[in-house]
């Protein structure tokens, strides 16, 4: 090959890569759910990483004079049955629930990965690993977490254990339906035939082809274990007082509700703000990421 032709082919390269990244960035401009669903949520993890160094009080600082003051212009969201003011608690909160579903969401993901994995190559391990989970799969989440709660205590470290034990059955499921597909491809069969080793097999070409799937569930588990923390905090059996999450202020709001509707309704709107971003996102990424299901979907 000569040194023009070489050239010609590294300048239609790089063309061809110019034309994929185009097609990619119109396709996310296109998907207005993984729009809007990122940027609610990057919003709400912007209030909650940097929203203490800006919140007017300190969220344990009680002052019953104070008690449930309707919001105001000094206390926008007004103040709970202790006279703390509801915004600040709501921010802090939304560290300790945004960062209880991100943790549930990354460790569930991660031995989903690797139970589906294994579980997908080895036929032995399949039926002993998926029994299990068909085990954990078929109790109710809420009172599967609530029985881990009462058997470990009521802590944050213990909520992200009870949920993540809830939330790993499903995601390894997923994981272990997308590398069944990819294990019985003719190029896996090839490489088994010539002695290529088994971790290799499973950890450089299995598992990339379980990513899509695997990114899109995160995403899901994400928002439901926001939903469940805020569940088992409700319950009086998740994050302890004075700690402040989403849950345990809807817990103490109900007590008070008929004369202090704001302590139902800015912690639940926070709720319902991150669990729709979250599904938005990941109908986003499932749409991104095939984009037949959406043609599909509108096809229907």
């Amino acid at each position: 090959m000569t040194v023009e032709q070489q050239t010609d082919l590294a300048t239609i390269r790089k063309q061809m890569l110019g034309e994929q990244r185009k097609l990619r960035l119109l396709r996310v401009k296109s998907n207005y759910g993984l729009l809007i669903g990122a940027g609610i949520f990057l919003l709400l993890l912007l209030i909650a990483l940097v929203g203490p160094l800006f919140a007017p009080y300190d969220p344990a600082a009680m002052k019953v004079v104070d008690r449930l003051k309707a919001p105001s212009s000094e206390h926008w969201f007004g103040t709970d049955e202790f006279g703390r003011d509801l915004l600040t608690r709501i921010i802090y909160g939304a560290r300790v629930s945004i960062g209880v579903g991100l943790l549930v969401s990354l460790l569930s993901s991660l031995l989903g990965l690797v139970i589906g994995l294994y579980a997908s190559y080895y036929r032995a391990l399949d039926h002993i690993l998926m029994r299990i989970c068909d085990g954990l799969y078929a109790i109710p989440g809420v009172l599967l977490a609530i029985a881990l709660m009462a058997a470990l205590g009521a802590s944050v470290t213990n909520v992200v254990i009870a949920l993540t034990i809830v939330s790993t059955p499903s995601v390894a499921r997923i994981v272990r339906s997308a590398a069944l597909s990819v294990r019985n491809l003719t190029y896996i069969e090839a490489m088994v035939v010539q002695g290529a080793s088994s971790t290799r097999i499973i950890w450089r070409h299995i598992m990339p082809g379980t990513l899509s799937p695997l990114l899109v569930q995160a995403s899901f588990v994400f928002a439901e274990a926001i939903i469940s923390e805020a569940a088992l905090s409700f319950l009086g059996v998740g994050i302890p007082a004075p700690d402040p999450s989403w849950g345990n202020i809807l817990q103490a709001g109900k007590l008070v509700f008929s004369k202090a509707w704001w302590m139902i309704v800015f912690p639940g709107a926070m709720i319902v703000l991150s669990v729709l971003s979250l599904n938005l996102l990941g109908d986003g990424l499932r749409d991104y990421m095939d984009p037949r299901i959406s043609g599909r979907s509108k096809k229907s």
